[in-house]
């Protein structure tokens, strides 16, 4: 295929992945609603939204004992710094929408948080979290919060996740929208007039019935934001940092064909792709034995087709789930969780602690210097600053792994990134590696 036929491929799968999130968030899927508390919502942004430039932005999390036992446990343990089922709080029984359509009994203990105050009305909220999930267990994470209209919503269902596919398929749950909002695949979503002052997240703690194996989440935390309007992002002046840290370059491009099933195939696998190379960068990753059943043999970079697999969303029918993401990032050690940055000094931040960030951004063709392409939603990697200020680039999208370098315009990327998705980011790093310091308004 020609660079120019495969760019538009490319391009094509991307605007059809952007219209199914958007589609998938509309739909009515009201029968995949547990009786264990799930929810609703409907159209979005508050007025106060554009009125300046003010980047709201706040990160909470629960990682230890002391953390969850602020929390209530209706059967769940908070001992070891991590939430397990400690007794039986309930049964039900749910029907796997992407398994054989047989129903099956599951145990559930849960765990919900105390209110979290915002300071602010948030528009948006994003969970993430750290879980392992064996023999055939899972986790379902919702959020519910009280509005500026100062009601409490329902419970919004935000993930129904497993580290694997082998009994239960990981997914999003549609058609929850009511006059509060709504959850557009991974994202809360407030209707105007109904953006959160607070809010809780909810974690129930599956398995099969007459089982004694549980899952363990050791964290669990939200973003939540009330952002300007896409034109009030602006520029920020470079604070010095040069440094480019040495990640590995994988490029999604030489995947394409491999797993359509899988958000069809590596043209569409920019998420995963570049989970994989931060996971690299850390030394971490599957074992061969895990991604051995990836054809033909021998195989470009494996673990980036066996990352596709384990962050795919079956409801949504692709791999770009953020929390899908770090959580998949988590299994192998890491602290991951999803936020939003609120300048590219933040992110020079991240950087000079050697941490390199996942980014989401969307531009026009020739409005990033140094990107080349059309997309209307793409994952890559902050892996560096020039000594202009300039961003690094790993980008998944090349066509070879020595191509996944570039370096973009600073102004131009800054805009596409803060206006697209509010300054998405993944970040991604070993315990032991510290975090630069949070700012006033924690977004870390």
């Amino acid at each position: 295929m020609t660079s120019s036929a495969r760019t538009a491929a490319w391009e094509r799968a991307v605007r059809s992945r952007r219209l199914t999130r958007a589609l998938v968030a509309a739909a009515g899927a009201s029968a995949l609603l547990l009786s264990i508390g799930v929810a609703s919502a409907a159209t979005a942004t508050s007025d106060e939204k554009d009125e300046d430039a003010t980047r709201n932005v706040l990160y909470t999390d629960w990682t230890t004992t002391a953390d969850f036992a602020a929390g209530t446990a209706e059967g769940a343990s908070a001992a070891g710094d991590a939430l397990t089922i400690d007794s039986v709080a309930g049964t039900f029984d749910y029907t796997d929408p992407f398994g054989d359509g047989s129903s099956r009994a599951y145990e559930y203990a849960r765990w919900t948080s105390q209110s979290v105050d915002l300071g602010f009305n948030a528009t948006e909220a994003i969970p993430s979290w750290s879980a392992e999930t064996p023999g055939g267990t899972w986790v379902q994470i919702n959020m519910r919060g009280v509005t500026e209209a100062g009601n409490t919503t329902k419970w919004f269902i935000l993930g129904r996740w497993a580290a694997d596919d082998n009994e239960i398929h990981r997914t999003s749950v549609s058609g929850q929208g009511d006059d509060d909002g709504f959850v557009a695949i991974d994202t809360f979503v407030a209707s105007d007039g109904h953006a959160w002052s607070s809010y809780q997240l909810q974690v129930t703690l599956l398995r099969p019935a007459g089982t004694t194996q549980t899952p363990s989440v050791r964290t669990v935390g939200a973003v939540a934001s009330q952002l300007p309007g896409k034109d009030k992002a602006e520029a920020s002046t470079p604070s010095g940092v040069v440094k480019t840290l040495d990640v590995p370059q994988y490029s999604q491009e030489m995947h394409v064909g491999h797993y359509p099933q899988w958000d069809n195939g590596g043209e569409a696998w920019c998420s995963p792709t570049s989970t994989s190379m931060v996971l690299g960068y850390w030394g971490v990753g599957p074992a061969p034995a895990d991604y051995d059943w990836v054809e033909p043999k021998p195989h470009h970079d494996p673990w980036v087709d066996y990352a596709a697999r384990n962050t795919f969303d079956y409801n949504y029918d692709g791999t770009g789930n953020w929390p899908y993401n770090t959580a998949y990032a988590a299994q192998f050690g890491m602290n991951a969780f999803v936020t939003r940055l609120r300048s590219l000094n933040e992110a020079e931040q991240f950087i000079a602690a050697g941490i390199p960030l996942v980014i989401s951004a969307s531009w026009k063709k020739n409005e990033v210097p140094g990107a080349g392409y059309s997309t209307n939603g793409h994952l890559a990697l902050i892996v560096g600053f020039d000594a202009a200020g300039n961003p690094v680039m790993n980008d998944p999208f090349a066509h070879t792994n020595d191509g996944v370098r570039k370096t973009f315009g600073r102004a131009e990327f800054e805009k596409a990134w803060l206006g697209h998705s509010g300054g998405l980011t993944y970040v991604i790093h070993p315990p032991g590696v510290p975090l630069p310091p949070a700012p006033d308004q924690p977004n870390w």
